[in-house]
């Protein structure tokens, strides 16, 4: 039986993650930042999660839920070897599988948007026609990057060209290619720019079961500035997560949080990343 309160939580686990490795939830970091195109260090993303995560109450004021009351685990970082991409990638998708396969819910905590290449991966095989949700202020629709076809500004692309999924549904954008805006046209729902008030109006259409992958720099730069490719124009938090809330209307199988880079003044990108974070745990936690 666990005591809820911050003096009584494992070391370096987010907030207080249950004993229990074999819970319905689970968190996992996996620090890459191998194809990061502008600024590195989201790597260092999942540890500043979990730090200022006990900056927070286990209680949302806004859900009227308790961490206290949902079975998760927090299974630490994934030892990933520096500078091997496809090696990485591979470590990220086992450990993924090996979730699934015991049924239980993982929540991965980036690093470069690379990792979630993997996790979907992993998902399509246990979900066939798979529904992405991608909330991000870049289209990540490119097939190459530099001569490299393994970047976090191929994943989405990448992931609708080589796997099962179904549709593709794109919130927040603000940049891309003229080459990747005519593939997202083709082939993905693209709403630019906004987030809730096209999600409320498309809601009904999201065929479930969801993967939902967060990119951190969705959000304005004035309010997450600690992130490899900042773009101006970005929504508030408030629209954020009164949009992840929506979501949890629909069957939301499995979360990623990424590209954060904790290297601002205060910690106030870390900060916001731990509830926005804490707040997916309360909406989309698989209950035991």
């Amino acid at each position: 039986m666990i005591e809820w309160g911050k003096d009584s939580c494992r070391e370096r686990a987010f907030f207080c993650s249950g004993p229990d490795p074999g819970a319905a939830n689970v968190i996992l970091g996996a620090p890459m930042d191998f194809s990061a195109s502008f600024r590195p260090g989201a790597r260092f993303g999942p540890e500043a999660l979990r730090r200022m995560s006990y900056n927070l109450e286990d209680y949302s004021l806004q859900l009227g839920k308790s961490l206290a009351d949902l079975d998760f685990y927090d299974g630490g970082d994934l030892f990933l070897p520096p500078g091997n991409v496809p090696r990485s990638l591979d470590i990220i998708e086992r450990a993924v599988e090996q979730l699934l396969a015991r049924g239980q819910r993982p929540f991965i905590l980036g690093g470069d948007h690379l990792v979630t290449l993997p996790c979907l991966r992993a998902f399509t095989r246990h979900y066939p026609g798979l529904t992405l949700v991608h909330l991000d202020a870049h289209a990540d629709l490119r097939e190459e990057w530099l001569g490299e076809t393994l970047s976090h500004a191929t994943v989405v692309g990448t992931a609708a060209r080589t796997l099962p999924l179904g549709e593709i549904w794109q919130f927040g954008i603000r940049s891309a290619t003229r080459e990747e805006h005519q593939f997202a046209l083709e082939r993905t729902h693209l709403y630019p720019f906004d987030f809730f008030r096209p999600l409320q109006q498309v809601l009904a259409q999201l065929g479930g079961p969801l993967y939902i992958t967060l990119d951190i720099d969705v959000l304005d730069p004035a309010y997450a500035p600690g992130t490899g490719t900042p773009e101006a124009g970005g929504i508030p938090p408030r629209e954020l997560l009164a949009g992840l809330e929506l979501l949890a209307q629909s069957e939301v199988v499995g979360f990623d949080l990424v590209e954060l880079i904790p290297d601002d003044p205060g910690d106030i990108s870390a900060a916001l990343g731990a509830k926005i974070l804490r707040e997916a745990l309360l909406l989309f936690g698989k209950q035991p």
